[in-house]
């Protein structure tokens, strides 16, 4: 169990960020399936209430944070919820380290997307809808990408994992 369970955080992260390049969506699925899981391998591991509660607190705060960058515009829907989601997981311990890369990692993607839109899409490869979609300038960027890379860059770190990996 814990040698698969090491691997549902990744695997979800994984699937986040392909979807949101792919898509520009995060899907609710995915977000509720890694907070079921959490809950699951929080069973399976014993993880103590209290600490439990302390991870459903960190993601709650996170939520809240989230959804007010949401109202602002300033981050998708799904990205607020994948943020919570993936703090659920990390806990307070490896939450700021998270959100740091998280802004690092988003800003070099910003920029090399901002780049890439400057630079006109050859004509065959504007037949590919996902990449036409990430090339028009008045479309978002896909963030869920940098939140996917730090969050597995942090999970190594986080006390699940350590507990997973015991």
């Amino acid at each position: 169990m814990s040698a698969v369970a090491l691997f549902i955080f990744p695997a979800a992260m994984a699937l986040a960020a392909s979807s949101d390049l792919l898509t520009m969506r995060i899907s609710n699925k995915l977000v509720i399936a890694l907070t079921v899981a959490f809950f699951i391998v929080a069973l399976a591991i014993s993880m103590p209430l209290e600490q439990l509660a302390m991870h459903v607190l960190c993601a709650f705060v996170v939520l809240a944070v989230a959804f007010g960058l949401f109202a602002l515009r300033l981050i998708g829907g799904g990205d607020a919820k994948l943020a919570a989601a993936t703090t659920l997981w990390l806990g307070f311990g490896t939450t700021l380290p998270y959100l740091a890369y998280t802004a690092l990692f988003g800003g070099v993607l910003t920029i090399l997307i901002l780049v890439i839109r400057g630079i006109p899409l050859h004509p065959a490869l504007g037949k590919m809808e996902w990449l036409a979609r990430l090339h028009n300038k008045r479309s978002g960027i896909p963030y869920g990408i940098a939140m996917a890379v730090a969050g597995i860059m942090v999970y190594w770190n986080s006390a699940i994992f350590e507990r997973l990996a015991a």
